[in-house]
């Protein structure tokens, strides 16, 4: 039997790439750095650590007062930091972990991503991963672009996994086959509507909502008339109400708020989403914009949804600036059963 796991059951360690001076992260490298470090010493007292970088001296010096069994070190050429979308997606077989390798494009053929898509079998090949491991490759799929119950449901969207530059070459039905052959799952939902601003994903499932136990959604709710989220998310929400699981029960939704809206040095818009949140083991680590008002709402409302977890903020506003948020900088995998 194969099966996909939650996101709130057991894993055994989160990956993290570190940022360097030949990523988009140059102008800003010591504020990512900050907000890395923020992450990692979060995410340490939960799960071990698996940092990446093309040479790990620095991030060896930096988290130095990490103990050293709850963090391991993989020298590996990336292009980017963005492990949630290159990294391992780990599955369950007949009670055994198998980490699954997929092809990643750069979201599409939009950024360079060559380095990044060798990332797994180099983790392997090092011995961090789960000792079985699938080629997947021929189909593209990342991390973020899928949600799991771990009882048979998936939530995705169509507007990514259907983008033409991923799979272009499968038909909508091709494409579901092969999600429910090699996750293992019964049912996919399928959202049609929701975007964010500035999203290069394609409408990544994680930063709009996310499954969470005893069949409820967390989902991001626009409120304001004249935003140009609010009728993209409104329908969103539509749909997510007549959704079902696999076995045909129904979702009580959760609204988050969306941030108030941050935008770049040429005034464009930056994809800030509460619904981008990390849950692993006994905690959930939540990005947070500098909006003290909107961040306690949200935090709140996550801490309420999960109320045998730790709640942790991570302030990710440096994040947002390359686009991406505190869920897409790490991947958690399960390595032993």
């Amino acid at each position: 039997m194969r099966r996909l796991p939650a996101e709130w059951e057991h894993s055994d360690a989160v990956i993290l790439a570190w940022p360097h001076a030949d990523t988009d992260w140059a102008a800003t490298l010591d504020d990512v750095v900050r907000c890395y470090v923020d992450m990692a010493e979060a995410i340490q007292a939960h799960s071990r650590l698996i940092i990446v970088a093309p040479d790990t001296a620095a991030p060896r010096r930096t988290l130095s007062h990490i103990p050293a069994d709850r963090i391991s070190f993989a020298d590996i050429l990336t292009n980017d930091t963005w492990t949630r979308d290159y990294g391992p997606i780990t599955v369950d077989v007949d009670g055994q972990p198998v980490a699954l390798d997929f092809q990643f494009n750069g979201w599409g053929l939009k950024f360079a991503a060559d380095l990044d898509n060798l990332v797994t079998r180099q983790l392997h090949r090092r011995g961090l991963l789960a000792p079985t491991i699938e080629n997947h490759l021929g189909f593209t799929l990342e991390g973020g672009s899928i949600e799991s119950d771990g009882r048979g449901t998936l939530l995705t969207t169509s507007r990514c996994l259907l983008s033409p530059n991923r799979n272009g070459d499968l038909s909508h039905e091709a494409i579901e086959n092969e999600l429910k052959r090699v996750l293992g799952v019964r049912k996919v939902n399928w959202l049609d509507h929701g975007a964010l601003e500035g999203d290069d994903t394609d409408s990544h499932i994680d930063t709009l909502a996310r499954l969470a136990p005893d069949n409820r959604i967390l989902f991001v709710e626009c409120d304001w008339l004249d935003d140009i989220h609010f009728e993209p998310l409104r329908r969103m929400k539509e749909q997510l109400a007549a959704m079902t699981d696999a076995d045909g029960l129904p979702y009580a939704l959760i609204p988050l708020p969306l941030p108030d809206p941050i935008f770049d040095g040429d005034g464009n818009r930056l994809p800030a989403t509460y619904a981008n949140y990390l849950i692993v083991n006994d905690a959930v680590i939540v990005p947070t914009y500098r909006q003290p008002a909107t961040d306690d709402l949200a935090l709140g409302i996550i801490s309420r949804a999960f109320p045998d977890h730790t709640v942790k903020a991570v302030d990710s506003t440096p994040l947002i600036i390359q686009h991406g948020s505190l869920h897409c900088s790490t991947m958690q995998i399960i390595t032993r059963t």
